[in-house]
């Protein structure tokens, strides 16, 4: 006679996650000051970043970030070398993003006060040094290394600010 055997356990299956989104963002210095733009409407919160945002499919990374620091700034800039990789994600839920930033200069138009994003996200822009970053709530942490350093820098999975 044989034993009858164990029952198989089953888990639930697991919820389905999003697929990590990819973005692009500026490090743009001119006259040793960085550009950043706060990316809130109507500026709810505090928060200031380098310009950019998501990689839509077929096109080029620096595609993607020429047509994004345009949406935001309404300045044209050229695309050099990668110079920051950075992650941040939701520990409270399913976000997940992976930011390459790229080191730019700009090679038409200026800041204008008139400028809107046609998109209505990006509602302040601003040229703004070392010091005065330090002085900002600002993401990614290694936001000045990059801006100021040199090298590539890689900025392991960090908690999303709201």
């Amino acid at each position: 006679m044989t034993k009858p055997s164990a029952p198989i356990e089953t888990r639930p299956p697991a919820a389905p996650r999003r697929p990590v989104r990819l973005a692009v963002r500026a490090v743009v210095l001119q006259h040793g000051r960085l550009l950043i733009v706060n990316a809130w409407r109507d500026a709810a919160s505090d928060l200031w970043c380098a310009p950019g945002g998501g990689v839509e499919p077929g096109s080029s990374l620096p595609e993607n970030l020429i047509r994004e620091v345009a949406e935001e700034t309404g300045l044209t800039i050229a695309v050099d070398s990668p110079c920051l990789v950075n992650e941040f994600h939701d520990p409270h839920g399913d976000f997940h993003q992976c930011d390459v930033y790229f080191r730019a200069r700009i090679v038409a138009g200026r800041l204008d006060d008139g400028w809107r994003d046609p998109a209505g996200v990006v509602s302040r822009r601003r040229f703004v040094t070392a010091a005065e970053l330090q002085g900002l709530r600002h993401k990614p942490d290694s936001l000045a290394a990059a801006a100021w350093g040199a090298g590539l820098l890689y900025d392991p999975l960090e908690p999303i600010l709201r």
